[in-house]
């Protein structure tokens, strides 16, 4: 059966503030569906958009969401967890820069900060459920990623260690949004132990093929890696469950390269971008995710290191609508076909 997107979506994270319309969600809907977006992706830690714990325990307040979204003319695409995942597994090295992402009373307790992680985390599958959706997005920590590098030459077994404690840790959580009926899309994103797709397949094997284990397709991340981002979707499409629209541009030259020098966003050779600026191959993803009948949403995800967000915002909506392909049912060549006659098929092929 052929199946179209859903529609354009935009990840409110990088958005939301303090003022208006931007600080509630009724008003930061309205502005999203102004824009033309047809849905909304909700950051669930952000308590100006959703109190994720009332969330997940009432289906009342979810319906009262879903309506402040409806009654603005957006849906809600998915819950995000990005910054609760990650929260699930910090190496030590990363302790004080991801304290920022939790409470501050579990700051400087990495164990309780991961118990916070892992209980916001199961929270979002029920909060998902009641809100009607069937996905959600993420990001999977990491134990690994400071010995990405292969040198000093890591000793045997800190890679598998580390993903057999990595697919530890997400397995019960996994099975919570299996009970809900709840994929988790984890974003590949450098910063994670799960960064392209060997890494995938690493966490993936260690999970047991977890039916649950999703991905959410980004490709910005995987221009600023030079991998072959529509070969990605050749290989992983039926684990794809969401989509950011994000892109991205790689620009080396005689002083830096993929590492970029520790230089700052805009002077880095590989560099996130608005639609249309960077280098990213739109009309080939959306063709592939086509191909593949992928249904659910194409979500922006802004991110620019040189445009203003809200102009990055008006241009995204009517970018992702004008990619999205209305998938035909009819082949093009019927006109020209006729009833399957077995014996005419014999006869063409000179069988008796």
């Amino acid at each position: 059966m052929a199946s179209t997107m859903r529609g354009s979506g935009i990840f409110l994270a990088q958005f939301a503030g303090d003022t208006a319309p931007f600080n509630s969600l009724p008003a930061i809907a309205k502005w999203a569906a102004d824009l033309g977006y047809d849905g909304v992706q909700i950051p669930s830690w952000d308590d100006r958009f959703i109190d994720l714990e009332k969330a997940a325990g009432s289906k009342d307040y979810c319906d009262e969401i879903a309506g402040i979204c409806s009654d603005a003319g957006v849906a809600i695409t998915e819950l995000s967890t990005h910054l609760q995942g990650q929260l699930v597994a910090v190496h030590p090295a990363y302790d004080t820069q991801f304290d920022a992402f939790a409470p501050v009373a579990v700051h400087g307790n990495p164990d309780a900060r991961q118990k916070w992680a892992v209980d916001q985390v199961k929270m979002a599958a029920k909060a998902s459920r009641n809100l009607g959706l069937n996905a959600s997005v993420s990001f999977t920590g990491a134990l690994a990623f400071p010995y990405l590098y292969p040198w000093p030459q890591r000793p045997n077994g800190l890679i598998e260690e580390a993903f057999a404690e990595l697919a530890n840790r997400w397995k019960p959580i996994l099975d919570v949004y299996d009970e809900n009926g709840v994929d988790v899309g984890y974003e590949i994103h450098p910063g994670e132990d799960v960064f392209d797709g060997a890494t995938f397949e690493m966490f993936l094997e260690r999970l047991g093929g977890h039916s649950r284990c999703q991905i959410n397709y980004d490709p910005s991340h995987f221009v600023l890696q030079q991998l072959d981002y529509l070969a990605f979707i050749d290989i992983y499409h039926e684990r794809i469950c969401a989509f950011h629209v994000k892109d991205a541009e790689f620009n080396p030259d005689g002083r830096q390269g993929v590492y970029s020098g520790y230089q700052s966003w805009t002077n880095r050779a590989g560099r996130f971008r608005s639609l249309g600026d960077g280098h990213v191959d739109f009309s080939g993803i959306f063709s592939k995710l086509a191909q593949y009948n992928y249904d659910s949403w194409a979500v922006l995800e802004w991110e620019c290191c040189l445009k203003h967000p809200e102009d990055g915002a008006a241009e995204g909506a009517p970018f992702i609508k004008e990619h999205i392909i209305r998938v035909t049912e009819k082949a093009f060549d019927d006109f020209a076909g006729g009833e399957t006659d077995q014996n005419q098929i014999r006869q063409m092929l000179g069988i008796k």
